[in-house]
Order: C-alpha cells, then structure tokens, then sequence
C-alpha cells in the first residue's frame, strides 16, 4: 500500500483524538451516500415513469396508421395490406374501421330509471388484433365476444363502464349517422323529423367484457372494441378507416412510414403513434427535462459536503500535518494523502449510496406502497427502471467532481508550515 493511501485511511477511519474526526468523516459519507442515492432514484423515477407511459400508449395503439384524408373510408384490398405487410421493418398490420356514436344506457338507480348517454368511438379489428389487446387488458368477460341475435359483441373501458354503469352483459343503444349522411346534412332545413330519424344508425349492442389500459381520459372513456366483420356487416360492409401495424425497430418508425406512404401512393398518409399523441410525449420529455436540474443540485450539495468535510479534518490535523512536514514528506504527497482520503470518502458514499438506491427501489418495486392517482399520471404505483448505466454515469460523476474540487482543501494542506502547523 502506497503511503499516501495508508496516512490517508488512518486520518479518515481512525480515531486520533478527542474532538472524533471519524464521526465527521461518517457525515461526509453519509450525506455523499444519500446525495447518490438521491440522484438514482431521481433518474429511475422519471426514466420508468417516461417508459411506463410511452409502453402503455404504445401497446394501447399501433404504432403506426395508414389512412385516406378526412377520415374517409375506403375499400379493403389485399393489394394494400400486402405492400403494407411487405415491408422490411413491418412485424404486423391488419384493417380496421372507426365508427362514431352515441352510446346510451338504460339504468336504474336510486331516483329511478334514467338513460345515460356519452359520445364514443368503436373500433372494430381483427379477430387476430383483438385477442391480442384483451389478453393484455380485459377486467372481466370473455375473449370470445360474438354477434348474436341480441346485438354487436362490444368491449368497453373501465372508466366508460363507471360512468355509464355498464356491466358484462348488459344491452345498451348505439346512435350514429348513417353511412350516407353527415353532420351538416342532419341539421339542414329541409329535413323534417321522419328524414332525420332515418338519416340515424341504430344498433343495439353487448357489453361483452370491460378493459382497463390505465389511461382513462380520452382512451378508457372513450374507445369501444369491436369485431372487423361485425362491425362491417351491420353498417359498411368492406369498408375500412385504415391500416394499423406495428414495426420491429421503432427508431426506424418514421422512414417506414414515408416508405408505405409512397409504396401505397395518393391519397394515402400515415403518421405515427408519436405524431397522434404528440402532446402526451412532448410532457414526458418535459418530465425528462426536469432531471438535469435535480442532478446539478444534488450534485453541488455533494461537492460542498466533501469540500468542508476535508477543511475541517485539515484542522483537526493541522498538528499531524506539520509533523510529516518536520519529518520530511513533500508538499505534493501532503496533497496526495487529503486526495486520496477524498476519494475514500467519496467511495465509500457512492457504494452505499447504490445499494441504499437498489434495495428502495427492490422494495419499492416489490410492495408498491406509493401510489398515484391514475387518472392524472396513467399509472398506479411509482414506477422505477433499474438501469445500470444510470447508476455507473451517477457514481463516475460524483466521484470525479468530488476529487476535482477537493484539490482545493488539499492545496491549502500542503501549504501549511511545518512551524506554523506545529505551533498551533
């Protein structure tokens, strides 16, 4: 063992007199552990929160669309779908159809019996896409909803089934324009009520099961699932509102999407699962954002905790360091000796700090006892991503910062006169 790391050890992690610099020194570890671990859990919250959010809508919708303008619907060919499907970086696609409507339940409650109505979206998919989603997300029912005699075989969200007091099972009434008529022709003024009434599609439909993804407004709250074929069946047989697929390689998402654009040609575009929920990933990268500030303050709290930790433990050693002077160690390892007990202090720090982060984040992971309020964040506990290159990036930059700025004390040691120290 060199001698420099030797004195420094006994300085740091010796009891030498009564004013107890070892307590000191546990401090300094101390706060330089709770500073890493701090700024570990602070990176693992918002990289498992931004992954957690983006998993969900990324599951919850395909990763990318292929559509006409103006949400037109067009004829399914397999033409499309198979230069869809032959792509070099496209892992599934398949058809599917939007339909807007208005739902309305018959209830009954304690004022007696009421309808409910609430604006919804049904999507029908593929068998294939279906059983896909609900494996991942049904609550309650069964996968293999079908039309019947009593209506549409429908999936609702957990959060449209509370507020419009749906339950497995039940009918309810779809209301929607036929597939001739629109907005403005419904209220034009030469419509009297009998053409109105029949401008309407009405369906009635199965609550077959509920889902719940965990993003409840504007998802949960709002999009029915349907099958393809039946939805197609009772209102535009062989139409379609798009292609949903999803990809291998998501960094490559946007050139596929080019790619089909000007595979499929006008009037053809697509966008990502990016571009539709822009404002829900523009806010993870803002929660993203907010990290570097949190780094930067722990951080300079860890550098001012190893910097007054060394000048107090040079006065405490003032005596000690004028007698290696007297005995003959140069300026240049006296420095060396207060470098090298930085770094042991600040290793010391950073490997408790890294378990002290591992077993809250294991135990957090494990018992979930924060918890969220999911409406507001999608997700119901605080989700931690264990990576192992945020821990490595927090422990080198703490290690490096605190030796650079405890150059500083360790000049002002070495400075010291073996008479002036001495005398003290």
């Amino acid at each position: 063992m060199r001698p420099e790391f030797y004195i420094a050890r006994r300085f740091a992690f010796k009891q030498r007199s009564a004013t107890k610099p070892t307590f000191i020194v546990m401090v300094a570890v101390i706060g330089i552990a709770v500073g890493t671990a701090a700024l570990i859990l602070t990176l693992s919250i918002v990289n498992g929160f931004a992954s957690s959010v983006e998993n969900k809508l990324i599951s919850f919708s395909a990763h990318l669309q292929i559509r006409y303008p103006d949400d037109q619907l067009f004829q399914e060919r397999r033409s499309d779908l198979a230069r869809i499907a032959g792509n070099r970086n496209i892992a599934t696609a398949s058809p599917f159809l939007e339909k807007s409507f208005v739902l309305r339940n018959h209830s009954t409650g304690r004022n007696g019996e009421s309808w409910r109505s609430k604006p919804v979206v049904v999507k029908g998919v593929s068998e294939a896409e279906k059983r896909v989603f609900l494996k991942k997300f049904l609550l309650s029912g069964s996968l293999d909803g079908k039309y019947t005699e009593e209506g549409i075989a429908l999936y609702a969200g957990e959060t449209l089934a509370e507020n419009l007091n749906l339950k497995v099972g039940k009918k309810v009434m779809l209301v929607g324009l036929g597939s001739n008529a629109s907005g403005a022709k419904l209220i034009a003024g030469n419509k009297n009520i009998v053409d109105m009434l029949s401008s309407l599609d009405l369906e009635v439909g199965v609550i077959s099961g509920i889902y719940d993804t965990g993003l409840q407004e504007g998802f949960d709250d709002f999009l029915m699932i349907a099958d393809l074929k039946e939805l197609q069946q009772q209102f535009n047989p062989m139409m379609i509102s798009g292609y949903d697929a999803n990809v291998h390689n998501l960094n490559q998402l946007p050139g596929t999407v080019k790619e089909l654009v000007n595979v499929l040609g006008f009037p053809f575009y697509g966008f990502t699962v990016f571009e539709r929920y822009a404002n829900l990933f523009e806010w993870l990268k803002l929660q993203k954002n907010i990290a570097p500030l949190l780094i930067v303050t722990i951080t300079i709290v860890a550098v001012f905790n190893i910097i007054s930790t060394l000048l107090v433990l040079i006065i405490e050693k003032t005596r000690e360091i004028g007698m290696l002077s007297a005995l003959g160690l140069e300026p240049g390892k006296i420095s060396a000796v207060f470098m090298a007990q930085a770094f042991l202090v600040s290793l010391s720090g950073v490997v408790t700090g890294n378990i002290l982060a591992l077993s809250l984040s294991l135990f957090e992971l494990r018992f979930h006892l924060i918890t969220l309020p999911e409406k507001s964040y999608f997700i119901k506990y605080v989700p931690l991503l264990i990576d192992p290159v945020d821990y490595a990036a927090v422990s080198v930059s703490v290690m490096v910062l605190t030796l650079l700025f405890a150059f500083i004390p360790s000049r002002i040691a070495a400075s010291l006169k073996p008479g002036t120290a001495l005398g003290t």
